[in-house]
């Protein structure tokens, strides 16, 4: 009998594709159920689908199928969270780890909370969100640097990206609704951006209960940028006079004071706004205390091939997205069962290691 941990993969875009990869190549996994969306990819084997050898496992639409399917744990990853799929996956018995969503999931509504935390008792089962931002960077990274923190005065994540090279539609334009009229970009009138803001949200929650803050609130910043002229991304085009900038802030607040701060600086081509700060491309956390830190972090495709191009480097983020998920099924699966903290699972490495 194997002793590997059994794993369904909840859908396979960007990330979900390499999630897939990973799950095949883990020597600890093995991979039992594949839930997609598309037609085209129904029935067919998930090896063929990420680029692989077959693997036995065929495809399918079939939610029910996949809740009825013995595992210890689903990567769910599709493109529009659902809490009651989740739910029904923690109620038959599987351990859930979300790229989506539920980052921090006890910051939920009252009423939604409790029924996640219903599905985890009913299944002794658990949950947990993490990704590269909202996850590592805001909740891994941090948490890891205050190891060597005797006390802590205030945490920042300043995150710069230029989101040129992103090449998806759907997610540039339809959902941060970058090349829109500014009115329908504010968080008032998009409901992605409310749901966004509310995920980055988690983390300052997460932090402050991990390291032992009350914060009477946090708050939240939006600013838009419109565009100077016309001109092509990767993604589609940007007329004039449309968002080609965001810019938000969300601090957790203590006595007046922020005492946790997420900074997202997004721009999507054109000019860089002059009255932004301008950090490094990437990430940058900085932890002000006894003593204090600051480190940046950048995924790449490689930092000593020079044949790849700007487009492998960006999907460097999709795969280390998917491999921060991968990596933490062995630390859920053993977890207690409920909701749980990134501050929870302990220290989460790579399981396949070494190429081979």
């Amino acid at each position: 009998m194997s002793d590997r941990l059994k794993v369904i993969q909840w859908a396979t875009g960007n990330i979900g594709n390499e999630s897939l990869k990973a799950i095949l190549m883990h020597p600890q996994m093995e991979l039992v159920g594949l839930r997609v969306y598309a037609e085209e990819k129904q029935g067919v084997d998930a090896g063929r689908l990420c680029g692989m050898a077959d693997t036995g496992v065929l495809a399918t639409a079939d939610s029910a199928a996949i809740v009825a399917t013995d595992a210890d744990c689903v990567l769910y990853m599709p493109r529009h969270a659902d809490l009651d799929e989740v739910c029904s996956l923690l109620r038959s018995g599987k351990n859930v780890i979300s790229t989506a969503f539920l980052f921090y999931g006890e910051t939920l509504e009252e009423t939604d909370r409790e029924k996640l935390r219903a599905a985890c008792e009913a299944g002794n089962a658990s949950v947990h969100g993490t990704g590269i931002h909202p996850g590592f960077v805001g909740m891994v990274l941090p948490l890891a640097l205050t190891g060597m923190s005797r006390t802590i005065d205030t945490v920042r994540i300043l995150e710069k990206a230029d989101w040129t090279y992103y090449a998806s539609p759907r997610i540039t334009f339809d959902n941060m609704r970058f090349g829109h009229p500014k009115e329908e970009a504010t968080l008032e009138a998009n409901a992605f951006a409310r749901f966004n803001a509310g995920i980055f949200e988690e983390q300052i929650w997460m932090l402050a209960k991990a390291l032992g803050a009350t914060l009477d609130a946090v708050e939240i910043e939006q600013e838009l940028i419109e565009s100077k002229s016309s001109y092509d991304v990767l993604a589609g085009r940007v007329e004039a006079n449309t968002v080609s900038g965001q810019r938000y802030q969300w601090r957790g607040m203590v006595n007046g004071q922020a005492i946790i701060q997420i900074d997202a600086l997004w721009t999507l081509g054109g000019e860089y706004p002059p009255h932004w700060a301008r950090p490094r491309e990437g990430w940058t956390v900085s932890i002000e205390g006894d003593p204090s830190f600051r480190t940046h972090f950048l995924p790449a495709a490689s930092f000593e091939r020079r044949d790849l191009s700007i487009e492998d480097h960006v999907h460097a983020a999709d795969i280390a997205t998917g491999m921060q998920a991968v990596n933490t099924v062995p630390a859920l699966c053993a977890a207690p069962t409920g909701i749980r903290g990134t501050f929870e699972l302990g220290n989460v490495y790579a399981g396949i290691g070494f190429r081979r």
